[in-house]
């Protein structure tokens, strides 16, 4: 796949004069701010979505957001991905099969989605509340692995660490730790990049585990679900309905993950004590 940028260069963050005030007393210092960025997803010269995002990563963002979406089966149908930036935003053109084509139109994405948004654009309940098929894997994940993901997740945050202001999916290895992290404005953005970023290194989804520095909503399980992910724990709440897709999807969701604690929802055979693993 190439990746080719023209035009005006995006950054993910910009500096800005800001007077911080401590009670009554202020100080004029720089700020770092993170940017949020509108990005077009073509396929196949067709314009199919907006997404508010931070511009980094997009290649990933383009894999994991056609894998999750049901765009493409598989990434060997991604024929090619090419980013322009432009002064509004930037296009990322993807390439793929004349068949998988054929199909997009009816998945209603034809709007923009904001930032916080994972089912913004979908023009139909069908389109927008997926099954994916039951994860079935062998994963087993000691309880004090992770919550070690959990505590060493900052340190991958380069981006937030400067801005405070974007969520960060993770990818970890019962007894190795993190391996990857991507990170953006959106939550369900930076899972997309992460599932890309896995698809990419050519990573077996059954082998790990992702963790979230956001709320568990529905879109959340379902992208893990649709990529093979067993094993999702995020730092704060699920929804109802991402509690219920992850029971039938086969996927163990846990919430409230910070501190040493956490809260399992679901399937709960995957998460075990040192002495019993």
């Amino acid at each position: 796949m190439n990746a080719v940028a023209s035009g005006l260069g995006w950054p993910s963050y910009q500096q800005s004069t800001v007077d911080r005030w401590r009670g009554r007393s202020h100080v004029q210092q720089q700020d770092y701010v993170a940017e949020e960025v509108p990005i077009a997803l073509v396929y196949n010269r067709v314009p199919h979505v907006v997404m508010l995002a931070t511009p980094l990563d997009l290649e990933d963002f383009a894999i994991g957001f056609s894998l999750t979406e049901g765009i493409v089966r598989s990434s060997d149908e991604i024929l090619s991905i090419r980013t322009f930036n432009h002064v509004e935003g930037i296009e990322v053109r993807i390439r793929i099969p004349e068949e998988s084509f054929a199909g997009l139109g009816e998945k209603g994405r034809n709007l923009t989605g904001r930032t916080g948004c994972g089912l913004c654009g979908a023009s139909s309940l069908k389109h927008a509340v997926r099954r994916p098929e039951p994860v079935c894997c062998e994963l087993r994940v000691d309880v004090e692995e992770l919550h070690s993901a959990l505590r060493g997740i900052k340190e991958f945050q380069t981006l937030n660490e400067l801005t405070g202001a974007v969520h960060a999916a993770a990818w970890a290895l019962p007894e190795v730790g993190i391996q990857k992290l991507r990170e953006d404005v959106g939550r369900h953005n930076a899972l997309d990049k992460l599932i890309g970023a896995l698809v990419r290194s050519r990573a077996d989804p059954g082998e790990g585990f992702v963790v979230v520095t956001s709320r568990a909503s529905y879109e959340m399980v379902q992208k893990c679900a649709t990529a093979g992910i067993a094993l999702i724990a995020a730092i704060s709440a699920p929804t109802g309905l991402a509690i219920r897709l992850a029971h039938d999807a086969g996927v163990t969701l846990i919430g409230f993950a910070r501190n040493g604690d956490h809260v399992v929802y679901t399937h709960p055979h995957r998460l075990v004590e040192a002495a019993l693993a």
